[in-house]
């Protein structure tokens, strides 16, 4: 994922409420929003080149997410981010024990954000500058490639929209958040991050959704999950220049 913004406990019916966006090379093959096949009870999309996820949900009312950190001065070699949603949807532990046991591995990994969520416990967790892990408390943060709840102008936005929805009586008609995940609004250059891609990077990749032909927002997904551990995800689908490719609907029971 590259640009998230997601609900904790803050919206009457749903425990976890979360919309995003995931960028990527076109050409990285993939599989559409699916119940794997392997007796995980895994519903996701996934990587066909390193076999993990980017966004997931199990039958048991968990959620996993991972985004890359953008800092080009960082090291950029090591195990697969995506492995370890997929891990954590396979296993069997909570989310704040999985953070923690993360913390003597995360080093061994691509610079990472993982976001993990149980029926109790929403937690986050990091590599970078050095492992480390936060609860979010309840309401609307943001997740980007950056540290938690930074201000990058494209997820604030999303947050924003997000909060609104909430207020606004939102439940389960998601189109107001594919709407937010759509935008294509550039920020100002004063409002840029400095990751070590250069200005024009910078501005292409500031908007949360990014068109083009080799590069560019692949999917938009927004999850719900209840109090009783059931819910729905919706994912959209997007080729090169944001060509559409289809929408999957899976309710979770």
């Amino acid at each position: 994922m590259c640009v998230v913004a997601f609900a904790w406990n803050a919206h009457p019916r749903w425990r976890l409420l979360l919309a995003g966006n995931r960028d990527e090379f076109h050409a990285r093959p993939t599989t559409a929003l699916a119940a794997w096949d392997d007796g995980s009870g895994i519903v996701a999309g996934r990587d066909l080149e390193a076999g993990g996820t980017w966004l997931g949900v199990d039958g048991r009312g968990r959620c996993a997410l991972v985004t890359n950190v953008r800092d080009l001065r960082a090291p950029q070699d090591g195990l697969s981010r995506g492995l370890l949603a997929s891990d954590y949807l396979r296993g069997d532990e909570g989310a704040a024990m999985r953070a923690r046991a993360l913390q003597a591995d995360a080093p061994a990994y691509r610079p990472f954000n993982l976001l993990l969520a149980d029926a109790q416990e929403c937690t986050w967790t990091g590599n970078l500058p050095h492992p480390r892990m936060a609860h979010p408390g309840p309401g609307v943060h943001v997740l980007s490639n950056a540290q938690l709840d930074t201000p990058w102008p494209k997820a604030v936005a999303l947050g924003v929209a997000l909060r609104r929805w909430i207020d606004a009586g939102g439940d389960d008609d998601f189109a107001p958040l594919f709407a937010a995940l759509a935008d294509e609004t550039r920020w100002p250059d004063a409002q840029l991050p400095d990751t070590g891609i250069g200005l024009e990077r910078e501005r292409w990749l500031s908007s949360a959704f990014i068109r083009g032909d080799d590069y560019g927002t692949r999917a938009s997904t927004v999850v719900a999950l209840d109090r009783d551990g059931g819910g729905v995800i919706v994912e959209a689908r997007w080729g090169p220049m944001g060509v559409p490719l289809g929408q999957s609907r899976l309710e979770l029971r």
